[in-house]
């Protein structure tokens, strides 16, 4: 009885001390043309959420989130959410920012309304991807600007990138490959 009693004790230590993995809620947010965001629609993909803007350094990019949403759209679906947290460089109109998105880079991925990433604000998808205590997995802050986070098809979190991993980076497309 005494051993089963310790088994029980080390197991119950050894739970202490995992972490698990927890599926991402389906949380409310509206399309950057303002209906509600459908998630069912991206049943069955990867997610990579992106905070975005159109006056960074970094939004050349948008260029490369096309091409890696053009070449493995039957598997991911990239979500583009719109922030104006660093340096003001996000400014625009929910129009100004499709607008712009479509004529220099041809977006056809998803744009969600304008978000905050942080602070008191922030949206609880990105409370969620950043904070241990929600996804199960880790936590991180979003540093800048197209800061990408890849959340699977099950909807657990599989990890952040920074603003400098290109998006085609090998670090993100070996999960479609």
């Amino acid at each position: 009885m005494k051993l089963i009693e310790s088994l029980n004790n080390v197991i119950k230590k050894v739970d202490r001390g995992m972490s698990y993995a927890t599926e991402m809620p389906q949380f409310e947010i509206q399309t950057l043309q303002g209906s509600k965001f459908d998630w069912s629609t991206f049943d069955n993909k990867y997610l990579l959420f992106v905070n975005v803007a159109s006056a960074c350094g970094f939004t050349p990019q948008y260029k490369s989130l096309q091409k890696l949403y053009d070449t493995y759209k039957v598997k991911l679906e990239i979500i583009g959410l719109p922030c104006n947290q660093f340096g003001a460089q996000e400014p625009g109109s929910a129009g100004e920012i499709a607008s712009f998105c479509e004529l220099n880079f041809g977006v056809s991925f998803t744009l969600t309304e304008k978000i905050s990433v942080k602070g008191i604000n922030q949206h609880p998808i990105y409370r969620w991807l950043t904070e241990a205590t929600e996804n199960g997995i880790k936590s991180s802050s979003v540093k800048w600007n197209f800061q990408k986070y890849l959340v699977g098809p099950d909807r657990k979190l599989i990890d952040y990138y920074y603003s400098t991993t290109d998006p085609l980076s090998k670090k993100i497309t070996r999960h479609f490959e």
